[in-house]
């Protein structure tokens, strides 16, 4: 017989729904190291903007993959499978519980569903699909990738930029379309893997992005962009993208005010909740059987959310 799978929890949901205090308190319940799975709190310049973890929480419990990863160097989802499962054989090897958090759907989805095993193109197909999307647009790009990867080509709206000049760096590079990639899967981490996701209302969620800016604001983010700004990196580095980049940076050429940097900040962070939450509810990060859906947003310290810790940890008993 195959020895059993170890476990792993998941706990995802949109920004702002509490899951960085949800995984503090389950981890301190259970035993559990927090593995990073948001796309932005790898880059150790942005510290407060991606409301990392503070030094007092990591003190509480170990956390692992936030801050590891220079601005100037792209994070992907095949690079972060990897290093989330080098880290989770590790936790597992200390008798710990591995305790994936963040918001990046398909960062959990590397891991649960399997990943497409897609070479890394390399610097110059990256600096030409760049140089080609600076200088002909969207439109004109997707119209060549169309001629050389038609099927890849098809799967994308013509004013997705990012995503057509990866398409166009990968045929550059191996002369094999995205799509072509991407049947060539890796299979499902051998993980069992249980899965907490917070659901919260709108409403809760546009009150707690309300206050989240002015916090990052008082804890040094304008400093922090400002620093990430005398690097000069291409602007379309997923850092530079990183909600509150943006709008500050506009703050500091003296574009607009700091107050309406705030406003655009809570209004993009607002809409990409909102996808967040439908790609959450369309996809299945474990087995049905092992995943619980809860639709408040958690915050520490009150009444409620003690009693729903006790719900969550008895199903996280379900793990033996």
């Amino acid at each position: 017989m195959l020895p059993a799978a170890p476990p792993a929890i998941i706990v995802a949901g949109p920004t702002a729904s509490g899951k960085s205090a949800l995984a503090l308190d389950l981890a301190e319940r259970v035993g559990g190291t927090i593995v990073n799975a948001d796309s932005m709190q790898v880059y150790r310049e942005l510290r407060m903007l991606t409301a990392r973890p503070t030094e007092a929480d990591e003190a509480r419990v170990p956390h692992v993959l936030y801050g590891i990863r220079p601005a100037a160097e792209a994070g992907n989802a095949a690079w972060w499978r990897r290093a989330a499962l080098e880290a989770m054989d590790t936790i597992h090897a200390a008798g710990r519980i591995p305790i994936l958090t963040g918001g990046t759907g398909m960062y959990f989805a590397a891991l649960t569903q399997g990943l497409a095993d897609v070479p890394d193109p390399g610097e110059d197909a990256r600096a030409e699909a760049r140089r080609l999307l600076a200088d002909q647009g969207p439109e004109s790009l997707h119209a060549s990738l169309t001629k050389v990867d038609p099927a890849t080509a098809a799967r994308l709206s013509p004013n997705d930029g990012q995503r057509i000049a990866r398409a166009w760096e990968v045929w550059r590079a191996t002369g094999m379309g995205l799509a072509a990639w991407q049947q060539r899967k890796m299979p499902p981490a051998p993980w069992r893997f249980f899965a907490i996701r917070l659901d919260p209302p709108r409403e809760a969620l546009r009150r707690a992005i309300a206050t989240r800016f002015a916090a990052m604001v008082t804890a040094g983010a304008i400093d922090e962009v400002r620093a990430l700004l005398t690097q000069t990196l291409d602007p379309a580095l997923p850092a530079m993208r990183a909600h509150g980049v943006p709008e500050l940076s506009a703050y500091l050429r003296g574009a607009m005010s700091l107050e309406e940097a705030g406003r655009r900040t809570e209004l993009v962070t607002g809409q990409y909740t909102k996808r967040q939450a439908t790609w959450f509810r369309h996809h299945h990060l474990a087995d049905i059987a092992d995943t619980e859906i809860f639709a408040s947003r958690y915050g520490v310290h009150t009444q409620f959310s003690k009693c729903l810790m006790e719900r969550i940890f008895a199903f996280i008993q379900r793990r033996d």
